[in-house]
C-alpha cells in the first residue's frame, strides 16, 4: 500500500512507543547505571519517522499516570496488567524532557488516555477536511480511519486507509467498535462473546451490518441463527470500552 500524501497533522502514539522500545532493546544504561533503553528506541524512531515525513503539524501524545473514565466503566479495565516496570517509570520524565527539546508538542491530559486524546485531536482536524496521519500499533485506533485519517504502523510498515482495514480485518472502520465487542480484547482485559473469534465476528457484521442488527435477528429469529443476546450487557461493555470517546481538552 503506497504512503499517503503529505498529511497536514501528524499524531504519534507516545505511549505505544515508549513499551515497544522498552521490550525491544536489551536494558541499555548510562554511566550513572540509570535506564536509557527506552529513552533511545523512541528518540530513534522518531527521527526516523521525521526523516520520512515533515508534517506541518505534530504532536506526540502520552498516557498520563492514574485512572480514566474507562476504569469507571468497567472495573477489571486493564486489571490484568502488572504496574509499569520501574526501569521504565525512571525513564518517562527524560523522555518527555527530551522530546520537548526536540520542539516537539507533548500532550499528556489528566484522565484521558493516549487513545482518545488522538482521536478527539484527529476527528477534529478531519472535520476541517485536513488529512491525518496517526502512527500507532493500536488495532483500536482503526475505528478512526476514513477518507481524512489514515494509520501507520512503523514497525510492520503497515498503512491502514479505509480498504487496508477492510482488509486487515474483513470490517469496515465504521464496524471496528461492534467487531472488538465481540472478539474482546485480551490486551485490555476486555471479555467478548464466548467462542467468537475474528472470522465468525467479521462474518456475522457482514452479514447483519452492525452488533445491534446481530442482537436483533437473535431475539426473533430461527433457532439456527446466531444467539448472544443473553451476552448484550457483557458485549455493550465491550463495545464502551473499545470506543473511541471525544473528550474536552484544555487549551495550550
Amino acid at each position: 500500500m503506497p504512503l499517503p500524501e503529505r498529511p497536514d497533522l501528524v499524531l504519534i502514539d507516545g505511549s505505544s512507543y515508549l513499551y515497544r522500545a522498552f521490550y525491544a532493546l536489551p536494558p541499555l544504561t548510562n554511566s550513572k547505571g540509570a535506564p536509557t533503553g527506552a529513552v533511545y528506541g523512541v528518540l530513534n524512531m522518531l527521527a526516523k519517522f521525521l526523516r520520512e515525513f515533515t508534517p506541518p503539524r505534530i504532536g506526540v501524545v502520552f498516557d498520563a499516570p492514574g485512572k480514566t473514565f474507562r476504569d469507571e466503566l468497567f472495573a477489571e479495565y486493564k486489571a490484568h496488567r502488572p504496574p509499569m516496570p520501574d526501569d521504565l517509570r525512571s525513564q518517562t520524565q527524560p523522555l518527555l524532557a527530551a522530546v520537548e527539546a526536540l520542539g516537539l508538542p507533548v500532550l499528556r491530559v489528566d484522565g484521558v488516555e493516549a487513545d482518545d486524546v488522538i482521536g478527539t485531536l484527529a476527528r477534529r482536524a478531519a472535520a476541517r477536511g485536513h488529512s491525518v496521519l496517526i502512527s500507532t500499533g493500536d488495532k483500536d485506533m482503526a475505528q478512526l480511519v476514513d477518507e481524512h485519517i489514515t494509520l501507520i504502523n512503523t514497525m510492520s510498515g503497515t498503512i491502514l486507509d479505509r480498504a487496508g482495514v477492510k482488509t486487515k480485518f474483513d470490517v469496515y472502520p465504521e464496524q471496528i467498535i461492534d467487531y472488538l465487542a465481540l472478539v474482546g480484547d485480551s490486551s485490555d482485559n476486555i471479555p467478548g462473546i464466548d467462542k467468537v473469534g475474528p472470522k465468525t465476528a467479521a462474518k456475522w457484521l457482514n452479514s447483519y451490518g452492525t452488533l445491534d442488527g446481530l442482537l436483533a435477528s437473535s431475539r426473533a429469529a430461527r433457532p439456527s441463527r446466531p444467539s448472544c443476546a443473553r451476552s448484550m450487557p457483557r458485549s455493550s461493555c465491550a463495545r464502551c470500552c473499545s470506543s473511541w470517546m471525544p473528550r474536552p481538552l484544555p487549551r495550550a
